[in-house]
């Protein structure tokens, strides 16, 4: 992962002691490390994992340490479980991000709170804390598409639902999104398609690939690919899977100001 949540991390755990690495906000090996040990001396399990508890423990006070809320998405079963002290006490029907715009899964937290933001975003929105694009919590004045993959990336509940939760949670709960990510082929040199004509489309537009939009994976495209990737800090393969897809979604967002719901 990657973010300014990572560095805030990395500064508090060199502020112990425990990380002697860069605040660079890319959570590597040492950064894991760091974690690890910092859980270790604090009774944890020692996963790498900062989620609500090594939260808490960092941050004595932090909102949504132990005793308080979490939230669990899950993309394929299209459901919002809310906690409060380790306890399942709310879950609802959500609709999550469509194939080609998927909900970004990880740990995030709630960054922002808008009461009746309106149109698409329904009753209430919620920000996470995801480093790229606007992704949120909200509601929606399409009641029919939840329960479906239908979003831009963000999670929709039903406007009385979303209402419910917004009122119970606060700012920096932690919300974990798990499932499924990988919704393309492998593309390589060889592919053809519309989904390979889609890809040099946005590497066109992003000034990796200058050939024609034929939707053939040739050595154009495939130059074209491993410069993104080398860019991306991605192994430059040439070859589009699951972490290029990811990256090429991700950039093309922040390109456009993307903030469809």
């Amino acid at each position: 992962m990657n973010g300014p949540d990572v560095a805030e991390v990395q500064a508090r755990l060199r502020e112990l002691g425990l990380y002697r690495g860069a605040v660079d906000g890319i959570f590597g090996p040492l950064t894991d490390a760091a974690v690890r040990e910092f859980q270790r001396r604090n009774s944890l399990r020692a996963d790498g994992i900062v989620g609500p508890q090594t939260y808490a423990a960092l941050y004595p006070g932090y909102p949504g340490g132990v005793g308080r809320f979490r939230i669990t998405v899950d993309v394929d079963q299209r459901r919002l479980q809310l906690y409060q002290d380790g306890r399942l006490i709310k879950s609802y029907p959500v609709a999550v991000g469509r194939p080609e715009t998927p909900t970004p899964l990880g740990d995030w937290t709630i960054v922002q709170k808008t009461l009746d933001p309106g149109g698409p975003f329904g009753a209430r929105w919620m920000r996470l804390s995801i480093p790229w694009g606007a992704y949120g919590i909200h509601g929606t004045n399409n009641p029919a598409s939840i329960g479906q993959a239908a979003s831009h990336g963000c999670v929709r509940m039903y406007n009385e639902d979303v209402i419910e939760l917004y009122d119970l949670v606060p700012l920096n709960t932690p919300v974990r999104i798990i499932g499924s990510v990988f919704t393309g082929r492998l593309l390589q040199v060889g592919s053809q398609g519309s989904d390979v004509r889609e890809v040099q489309q946005r590497l066109k537009v992003l000034g990796y690939y200058r050939g024609d939009i034929d939707g053939v994976f040739g050595p154009l495209t495939e130059e074209a690919v491993r410069a993104f990737q080398q860019d991306q800090g991605l192994v430059a393969d040439g070859i589009v899977g699951p972490m290029t897809y990811e990256a090429l979604q991700r950039v093309w967002d922040i390109v456009l100001a993307d903030v469809q719901p």
